[in-house]
């Protein structure tokens, strides 16, 4: 330590540290972007303010993920920051399956919500959208017939 503390007060004075302050960022058109992933699935989400159309790699929202499922996992972090049909949602997709491309963009969504509005990410930070779920196929190993399943032992 480069400086000796005297006194209790010097010390809490030390401690303070100011908390991290989150600013809005948008690019030229007044877009938000965040890039989220799930699995081996990467999504580019840009959000600006409008009626609530969603286009997903060139195509509506209902054609790309056809299973309704896939579209709640998609809109909730709009339904938690009671923001449902005033975004528009441009978004950009590749790898994985549906079920991790659906994940993804809600792990982007999140984020691009954070970089437009900073005072929702308490929210959906509380609901865990922030973060990132790190859980990947595991590879398979040699001598296994799977990841972790081996071959069928006969004693004859």
């Amino acid at each position: 330590m480069a400086e000796t503390l005297s006194a209790l007060s010097d010390l809490q004075q030390a401690a303070v540290v100011e908390a991290p302050r989150y600013v809005q960022k948008l690019d030229k058109y007044g877009r938000a972007y965040a890039t989220g992933k799930r699995k081996n699935a990467v999504a580019r989400v840009w959000i600006k303010p409008g009626a609530g159309k969603i286009t997903v790699n060139g195509r509506d929202v209902e054609t790309y993920f056809a299973r309704p499922v896939l579209r709640m996992i998609l809109q909730q972090p709009l339904a938690v920051a009671k923001r449902l049909g005033q975004y528009d949602l441009i978004v950009s997709v590749a790898g994985g399956g549906l079920s991790g491309q659906a994940g993804a963009v809600r792990h982007g969504l999140a984020k691009a919500l954070t970089n437009f509005e900073p005072e929702l990410r308490s929210p959906l930070k509380r609901e865990g959208f922030l973060t990132r779920d790190s859980r990947v196929v595991e590879r398979k190993k040699y001598g296994k017939r799977k990841a972790r399943r081996s071959f069928q032992f006969s004693k004859r």
